[in-house]
């Protein structure tokens, strides 16, 4: 949540999550970051699963911790285990679920695996393990937890409504361990994918699923393109025939794939909830639906999300004009940046958007390095885009400001661009027949 190489990829990926982990940084609590991550999963509903990190540095006392996400994110937190002491102090966790304590063996500075103890304890056990004082403050959080926290129920969890919080150091492999045999066990199984025609089973016969994310030159060498694809329903299996719901096309899935950091395997069988990559030959679309059978259907689409961050981009060669677009629409369709334009103005100037500022580092470097083109980049004080739903959109009903600017999406719908979004509170008292979305609208 603290790094700033935030993109559209990130939220996106949470369309194609059955559940979520948040991780917390014990020291800063939630982050700007955090917030808009849990937007999305609130808005689909999936169970979060919270891990508050770096517990063998200085943190926040926990029961702040629990109140900052209560009051920060909307959602009220379960306590697994509970931290004894922290930074130079930390002495381990208590398992409330297991009654047992798992004791920390390294210092503050470790910076690698340590190794841990694990001791079944009732309370009177607490003072022989910890020593007094923790034994004693380790009593009364509890107690307090017990009396006045929430309780687990499992139903609220599923629903994103209650939060399972465990505590520990994953620098050190710290209570990782025993966060991921929880979260097994409670994450839920793939559900029910939302469509034109209603929910599809994940324990259909037939296979179905659809592209959340393209990403082009995984491999440089080979100047690959892999779309990645949720299985929502039925079987995968190598070389099976699909029908391209977009295009009406029959197509066959071959050489499938599955990731993990810097490692490919071939994939034989995949089922629902797996993700597999397949070469993308440039005929997908983020959101493209795929199925077998003869009964057509279409997922719901992937939200599109407002960027944050925006500047007018130009290439320095004119003569390399035609390799610009290029690579602009084919790093456009993978969902890295959005492409705007003005009415009625050409394609030589564009002004881009991106979630994360990060992002005009990587588009500027991979233009260069992938297309052969060098950009000139010149940012703009916008910070919000708005989709506008209206019969008549003129640059009247914005004001005549330089805090807005009006502008076209690829698909030519009307967005304006804010500079603030008290902006945006004045511009809708002005027009209230007009909707303005911040996100864009299903295509």
């Amino acid at each position: 949540p603290g790094h700033q190489d935030f993109s559209e990829d990130t939220y996106r990926t949470l369309t194609a999550a059955d559940s979520a982990v948040m991780l917390i940084d014990g020291a800063k609590g939630v982050e700007e970051q955090t917030r808009k991550l849990f937007h999305v999963c609130r808005m689909r509903g999936i169970p979060i699963f919270t891990f508050v990190n770096k517990l063998d540095r200085f943190c926040k006392d926990p029961f702040e911790l629990m109140q900052e996400i209560e009051t920060a994110l909307g959602i009220c937190s379960y306590p697994v285990n509970w931290p004894i002491g922290a930074g130079d102090e930390f002495k381990g966790v208590y398992n409330r679920k297991l009654k047992r304590i798992e004791l920390f063996a390294g210092s503050g500075q470790n910076k690698h695996t340590v190794n841990s103890t694990v001791h079944s304890a009732e309370q009177s056990e607490f003072p022989a393990l910890l020593g007094s004082y923790h034994a004693e403050k380790l009593k009364e959080d509890i107690e307090l937890l017990d009396i006045a926290g929430d309780d687990f129920d499992i139903a609220r969890v599923l629903a994103g409504e209650l939060t399972p919080m465990f505590f520990g150091s994953a620098m050190t492999n710290f209570g990782v361990q025993g966060f991921l045999d929880e979260f097994i066990a409670l994450a839920p199984s793939p559900g029910p994918s939302a469509s034109d025609k209603g929910p599809i089973a994940p324990d259909g016969d037939e296979f179905s699923g659809f592209v959340f994310k393209i990403q082009a030159n995984m491999d440089a060498a080979h100047r690959d393109r892999i779309a990645f694809i949720k299985i929502c329903s039925g079987t995968f299996e190598k070389g099976i025939q699909v029908n391209h719901q977009r295009t009406g096309k029959a197509i066959r899935l071959t050489q499938p794939q599955q990731f993990f950091a810097q490692e490919r395997t071939m994939v034989e069988e995949a089922y629902a909830g797996d993700i597999i990559g397949i070469f993308d030959p440039g005929m997908f679309n983020i959101g493209d639906t795929l199925y077998a059978g003869k009964k057509e259907f279409r997922f719901e689409g992937i939200p599109m999300f407002s960027p944050e961050h925006f500047a007018t981009v130009m290439t320095k060669n004119a003569l390399k004009r035609k390799q610009f677009l290029k690579g602009i629409a084919q790093i456009a369709e993978e969902g890295a940046i959005q492409v705007f334009k003005r009415p009625n103005m050409g394609v030589e100037t564009l002004t881009i958007g991106v979630v994360g500022v990060m992002q005009f580092e990587v588009l500027e470097y991979r233009m260069k390095h992938e297309y052969g083109v060098e950009i000139v980049m010149e940012r703009l004080p916008y910070k919000a885009a708005r989709w506008i739903l209206s019969e008549n959109v003129t640059k009247e009903m914005l004001g005549f400001t330089d805090t807005t600017l009006l502008v076209e999406d690829r698909l030519l719908r009307p967005v304006v661009l804010l500079t603030n979004l008290w902006i945006l509170r004045r511009i809708e008292e002005k027009n209230k027949e007009a909707k303005f979305l911040e996100m864009a609208p299903s295509s």
